[in-house]
């Protein structure tokens, strides 16, 4: 029997072992790396697909949060790319039939959730100094991964998390409807959190 990945090539076996990092050791720049391999080959299929930018970029960081969501169930019988690329064009069918029925809507959770999701650990009024240490490395952490994103959406979550800006204030610095926001937001914030729950009980 060979060994695992042997019928890979030499770029899937290399994405094969950042797979194994960021699942078995938590590596967030292992997630980054193959965040910033795949962003541009996958934001550019769903454009053509969707035919439009602002869609596509968002349908990127969907693609990537449902990934990273299920990397312990990938397998390297085939290239991580190709299942990546499977997840990112089912996802992208499933938004263009939702918006053919005209029933694409953000989860409700959105209304009432000012960011609690990720703001676990890092927004705490009292920390001692271990929890200190854990808050920086956290958000050391989320700006690597931040900084691959598109910057679009770099903005907004640095709005949001490491300036604590209100939906609102967001809206009239950027100048974009809050409902743009609120929905560019929950995406990014799914996206982050696949990521940063890896690191809640390992750092």
């Amino acid at each position: 029997m060979g060994k695992v990945g042997d019928n890979l090539s030499e770029k899937a076996r290399y994405d094969y072992q950042l797979v194994r990092k960021a699942i078995d050791n938590s590596d967030q720049l292992a997630y980054a790396e193959l965040m910033e391999r795949y962003r541009e080959s996958i934001y550019f299929m769903l454009l053509k697909m969707v035919n439009n930018r602002d869609d596509a970029d968002d349908l990127t960081i969907e693609a990537f949060g449902k990934a990273f969501k299920r990397l312990h169930q990938y397998t390297p019988n085939y290239a991580f790319s190709t299942w990546l690329f499977k997840i990112a064009t089912n996802n992208c069918i499933d938004f263009i039939r939702k918006k053919k029925k005209n029933v694409f809507s953000i989860d409700k959770r959105m209304e009432d959730d000012e960011g609690s999701s990720m703001t676990i650990d890092l927004k705490s009024p009292m920390l001692d100094p271990e929890e200190n240490v854990i808050k920086d490395q956290k958000i050391k952490l989320m700006r690597q991964v931040v900084e691959k994103l598109k910057p679009r959406y770099r903005q907004l979550i640095e709005l949001r998390y490491f300036k604590e800006y209100s939906y609102e204030e967001i809206a009239v610095e950027l100048d974009i409807p809050l409902g743009t926001v609120k929905a560019q937001l929950f995406r990014a914030r799914d996206f982050l959190s696949q990521i940063l729950a890896n690191t809640r009980d390992s750092i």
